[in-house]
């Protein structure tokens, strides 16, 4: 096993994490503006359960252990990381190939994401040995999407993303985009921000939809993780939600039940 990696190879241990900490600073400035929040920051201050410091500690922890995993992962190819990728249709033109491993991967995390999620929450010891840590943030913010446990943050984020990887054949290159894109996904879906011109915000599961799930009274609804929501209409766990502009400034949430109890 070989543990001396070329620049290529350390690409994506390095640019997602680079990434997590540009996109959680630059929203991290906005939410110095009333102006897109959808808590206040007396709501932050009353709700949630733990400091600023102590989520940057256990999100620093975390990204430690996300390096050696990726570093073992790619070490564990055999060194052929930087090789073209081998995974799909033998006869795919390169230019289709890598959107096809980007969907892919994404259908993989996104489905991984949603049945970790729920797991964690239905099982009584996995909700409060591991996945309540998570649910101290009851409003969150940018960089605490990754303020998890490490035991989630190894299943949720680790296992799920090698699994994707492995399982498409991506290239270090390719596998540097897939897990730059999830990164910044997560940053965005935590970030506590509402921007309405934002694709994620008409496209995808978004900010407002996951702020949703922090509150006491959505736990039990809007799994979904990423990108789709698709698992949550079909299981009957979405809840429906709406943003309001909130008086004074900023806006607000408002949900309503399940579709599992409509």
């Amino acid at each position: 096993m070989a543990f001396l990696l070329s620049t290529e190879e350390l690409l994506p241990v390095i640019v997602p994490l680079t990434l997590y900490w540009v996109a959680s600073g630059m929203y991290s400035i906005a939410m110095g503006s009333k102006k897109h929040r959808l808590f206040t920051p007396e709501e932050e201050e009353a709700k949630n359960l733990v400091t600023r410091r102590q989520v940057l500690v256990v999100v620093l922890i975390n990204q430690a252990m996300q390096i050696v995993l990726a570093v073992l992962t790619i070490s564990g190819k055999g060194g052929d990381g930087g090789q073209h990728d081998k995974a799909g249709p033998a006869l795919l033109p390169s230019l289709l190939r890598y959107p096809w491993q980007l969907t892919v991967g994404v259908l993989i995390m996104d489905a991984w994401g949603y049945f970790w999620h729920r797991l964690s929450h239905e099982n009584r010891f996995l909700y409060k040995h591991v996945h309540s840590l998570h649910h101290r943030l009851v409003v969150p913010y940018a960089y605490g999407s990754q303020y998890q446990h490490p035991i989630d943050s190894f299943m949720a984020d680790g296992v799920g993303s090698v699994l994707a990887t492995l399982a498409t054949g991506m290239s270090p290159r390719t596998a540097t985009v897939f897990l730059a894109l999830l990164t910044l996904k997560g940053v965005d879906d935590h970030c506590g921000l509402w921007l309405p011109g934002s694709p994620t915000s008409r496209l995808c599961n978004n900010g407002a939809m996951h702020a949703v799930h922090h509150q006491h009274h959505g736990i039990k609804s809007n799994y979904s993780v990423y990108f789709l929501v698709t698992w949550d209409k079909l299981f009957g766990t979405y809840m429906p939600y709406s943003v309001e502009e909130r008086e004074g400034g900023g806006y607000q949430l408002r949900s309503g039940t399940t579709t599992k109890d409509l």
